[in-house]
């Protein structure tokens, strides 16, 4: 059977407005059966539950040759106490990273730690983690969240580089408000890193996904940062993308300013060449039991990762996995 273009769109477009449904998640977790399921499906995609899971699946990154970055899964904390909770939780991983003496990144959402309740509440989560990781001689990255909180997030990104210029920012591609976004973060330290855009958005907001107005943007963009000298990081799966980056950058890519950037679970053989050509390269590795949108937002990339998500609910595999 053949699939078009279109179907693939839809069917695409569906995964990213279930990963944003709250009530579905909820009715799908709250089920011992469904929610059994849908952990196998994101164990491809994902390290584990446990910080002690995220230090392992680092610590195998590493000895591939790729820097880690790791993120605690979650976003839209609407619970105040429960932001606090989960902010200690980074603060662990900081702690575990500093006695494993990796040179990991941080990534974390705004949301996570309080954005969507009330902002001195955020900020002063986020200095927590700020004078965490600040020995750590890596940054932290604020991850990219919906347009709709774009303007949330650089607003209380401003507040924070003066004071802790190990803090990075990601911005997406896809929007048509990053070139502007760009020229504000530039004026700050902390690394940029530079995706695509996972969310569901419309195309008075963002470029098509797989268009060729989203690669110019992508590579307008990659241009300015990588001239800049800021330090940042590629962060895409295409392959066609990354070769035209290499062709017009060349030997500036392997400054120590640039480095590529690839999810654990995607892009395993693309970014084992990066290394082996000799371009620092870095591996997000994600864990936590908060995992539906990331593993959602990761499989409508590509639907037909449908596919494979029906062949890891073979029994024959969960046994492997256990």
């Amino acid at each position: 059977m053949t699939v078009s273009e279109t179907d693939f769109h839809r069917a695409a477009d569906t995964l990213r407005s279930w990963a944003l449904d709250e009530d579905l998640k909820q009715r799908v977790m709250s089920s011992p059966v469904l929610a059994a399921q849908a952990e196998r499906v994101a164990r491809r995609y994902t390290a584990g539950e446990t910080v002690a899971d995220a230090i392992t699946a680092a610590t195998a990154a590493m000895a591939r040759g790729h820097l880690p970055s790791i993120e605690y899964a979650g976003e839209s904390i609407r619970d105040a106490d429960l932001a606090r909770s989960e902010t200690a939780v980074f603060l662990d991983l900081a702690r575990a990273i500093h006695a494993a003496s990796l040179p990991s990144t941080i990534s974390f959402d705004l949301s996570h730690v309080g954005a969507v309740i009330d902002r001195d509440l955020t900020l002063h989560n986020v200095r927590q983690l700020a004078e965490a990781t600040a020995p750590l001689g890596t940054a932290l990255m604020i991850s990219a969240e919906g347009s709709d909180r774009t303007d949330l997030v650089l607003d209380l990104y401003d507040e924070l580089p003066a004071e802790f210029p190990h803090i990075g920012i990601t911005l997406q591609a896809r929007l048509h408000r990053t070139p502007d976004d760009l020229t504000r973060v530039l004026q700050h330290p902390g690394t940029v890193r530079l995706v695509k855009g996972a969310f569901l958005e419309s195309e008075d907001t963002a470029y098509p996904r797989e268009s060729e107005e989203l690669t110019t943007a992508y590579l307008d963009l990659a241009r300015r940062l990588i001239t800049s000298g800021k330090k940042v990081a590629i962060a895409s799966h295409d392959e066609a993308l990354i070769t035209a980056i290499i062709a017009e950058h060349g030997d500036q890519l392997r400054a120590a300013t640039v480095e590529f950037e690839m999810l654990l679970g995607l892009g395993t053989e693309l970014l084992d060449r990066l290394h082996a050509d000799g371009y620092a390269t870095r591996e997000y590795v994600v864990f936590g039991c908060e995992w539906w949108l990331y593993v959602l937002n990761r499989i409508a990339e590509h639907p037909e990762r449908i596919i494979t998500a029906l062949a890891d609910l073979n029994p024959e595999r969960s046994r492997k996995l256990r």
